[in-house]
């Protein structure tokens, strides 16, 4: 059986690579004309949505996206989601039709092409680097007062595969209680099964998404961060536990 299984493996992990890289190749003109001026960015996001959508359907993922409550496109929000694969930009940029901004690891922006792009949109953050955290933040405030939305997966990385779901940091959080911007979490039930960061592993199937309702920052303070951020956590590892197998 494995003599079957690592080749379609390895062939599976370049497909998903050529399906990154060609939408990508194809559009560079209109990506580049989308991506020179930051009011244009709506324009861009809708590409980047066909691209993402183009992805998961090359790959087999029957993505499905179940919503607790619907989104205003007229407000801004905080997106919150666990993070388990490369997948996840892809399936939030389709559960998601709000304009949002990425806050993600500036190592991604050396992947040949679609680095290219995304450190021209995406916020970038260097973890280890206080003043790039500081940098991040004055960003962010930049585009929520745009407009826009922005989405961060708070636990700060990929967790290592035995976790569920590891402990979320309290930037999202502190700004969104900074912008009384409600905070929505996702739950991504399938993505590590589908597509996870360990090479010999995968396959098409189901990914569903969930996006839960909204918590409030109405009257909250800086000093409410913690507890914002314990809820949000709290809505997503539940859901994560419910469909866990026993035992695990």
């Amino acid at each position: 059986m494995a003599i079957v299984k690592y080749p379609f493996w390895v062939l599976y992990r370049i497909w998903f690579y050529i399906l990154v890289a060609l939408p990508i190749i194809v559009l560079f003109p209109v990506l580049l004309i989308s991506i020179s001026r930051e009011k244009w960015y709506p324009f861009f996001f809708r590409l980047a949505r066909f691209w993402a959508k183009f992805i998961l359907v090359g790959m087999g993922f029957n993505y499905r996206i179940i919503k607790e409550e619907v989104l205003n496109p007229k407000k801004s929000y905080m997106f919150v989601a666990n993070h388990t694969s490369m997948t996840d930009i892809m399936l939030m940029l389709a559960a998601v039709k709000n304009p949002f901004v990425f806050v993600g690891k500036k190592e991604l922006a050396n992947i040949p092409l679609f680095g290219f792009f995304y450190k021209r949109t995406c916020i970038l953050v260097d973890r280890s680097s206080a003043k790039s955290r500081q940098a991040v933040f004055l960003r962010a405030q930049r585009r929520l007062k745009q407009g826009l939305s922005i989405c961060i997966f708070p636990e700060g990385g990929v967790p290592e595969e035995h976790i569920v779901l590891d402990e979320f940091k309290d930037g999202a959080f502190r700004l969104a209680i900074n912008h009384q911007i409600p905070v929505v979490p996702l739950t991504f039930y399938d993505n590590k099964k589908r597509f996870s960061y360990t090479f010999f592993s995968g396959g098409p199937g189901k990914m569903r998404a969930k996006i839960h309702k909204f918590l409030q920052t109405e009257n909250l303070k800086v000093g409410d961060t913690k507890v914002l951020n314990q809820k949000a956590r709290a809505v997503i590892l539940t859901e994560l536990n419910k469909k866990l197998p026993k035992g695990k």
